[in-house]
């Protein structure tokens, strides 16, 4: 019996086709504007200018010097960039800035501590009073810190511990977590529980499939539940104000506010530490904000 053997020849190229030309890469049409594209993108850059124009009044009164403050003028006769410089050494803005970062990242991590299981648990086990936990877990939300800062400052008082950075982490932390909790069990429950199972039956135990499988695939929610523990921290002010009254372990916000005195505002130092303020938080939402948008719609799609 032979054994025959096949041959692939190339098929024969058209006449007066070259084999070394390259392809023509695929042109895209440009695309037309509408009048209606045209409408909506002014009416969004408009949005966009009305919404950064107080900023940019904010750094260019930071940039005035004394002198000019009071002047109907768009722009100072020179930017005095010294105002940055003598606002973080003739203050205790350096002070308030390293408090503000303690307090924020220690909230953040002890909600996270926290919130993480207690979302686990209430996402996967139907447990009795699963709803009336949610329900009070959202309940606790409405609760202002203003309308228990009495109770708080004589709690902290006769436990000696006023002044203290250990305090405004506990306050903001205990503020932030029932919010940490209803967006991590909405994201919790979005995750396919047969991933886990698959995960246990290779021989995972439950702790190392949240570790190694939910986890991961949790993170954009993890993400959003720190960055808005992480604003809400930095942002905070009624607390700070009530429970330090040291200017040196006083939170950034109530640094900030010792510029306005009794008859004068010092504007320009004032408008200086709102920049030095503002700057850590935007940068750190516009690092991780696709995270935040796909942390904010969980579970909105089954």
């Amino acid at each position: 019996m032979t054994r025959r053997t096949l041959t692939l020849v190339p098929s024969a190229a058209p006449a007066g086709a070259r084999e070394d030309t390259p392809t023509p890469p695929a042109t895209r049409r440009p695309r037309t504007l509408t009048p209606r594209t045209l409408v909506i993108a002014a009416v969004a850059w408009l949005l966009a200018a009305a919404f950064l124009m107080p900023y940019l009044e904010m750094v260019v009164t930071a940039l005035r010097p004394a002198d000019e403050l009071r002047d109907a003028t768009y722009l100072p006769s020179e930017f005095e960039w010294a105002n940055f410089v003598d606002v973080w050494r003739e203050s205790h803005l350096g002070d308030n800035l390293r408090v503000t970062l303690l307090v924020s990242a220690g909230s953040t991590l002890l909600v996270l501590l926290v919130a993480v299981p207690a979302a686990y648990y209430t996402a996967r086990v139907k447990f009795r009073g699963r709803k009336l936990f949610l329900l009070l877990v959202l309940i606790t939300q409405m609760f202002q810190p203003t309308s228990l800062l009495v109770g708080l400052y004589r709690e902290f008082y006769q436990l000696d511990m006023l002044n203290s950075v250990w305090t405004l982490i506990l306050s903001n932390a205990a503020f932030n977590l029932a919010f940490a909790i209803w967006i991590l069990t909405a994201y919790f429950s979005s995750i396919p529980e047969a991933l886990e199972e698959a995960a246990m039956i290779d021989g995972l135990g439950r702790g190392g499939a949240l570790l190694r499988i939910t986890l991961p695939l949790a993170m954009p929610g993890v993400v959003t539940a720190m960055i808005f523990t992480f604003i809400a921290a930095w942002n905070e002010f009624v607390m700070g104000l009530t429970l330090s009254t040291v200017p040196e372990n006083q939170p950034l916000t109530v640094g900030i506010n010792s510029f306005i005195g009794n008859y004068t505002v010092q504007w320009n130092y004032l408008f200086a530490g709102s920049v030095i303020a503002i700057v850590p938080v935007v940068v750190l939402f516009a690092l991780i904000e696709r995270k935040v948008v796909s942390g904010l719609t969980a579970g909105s799609v089954k």
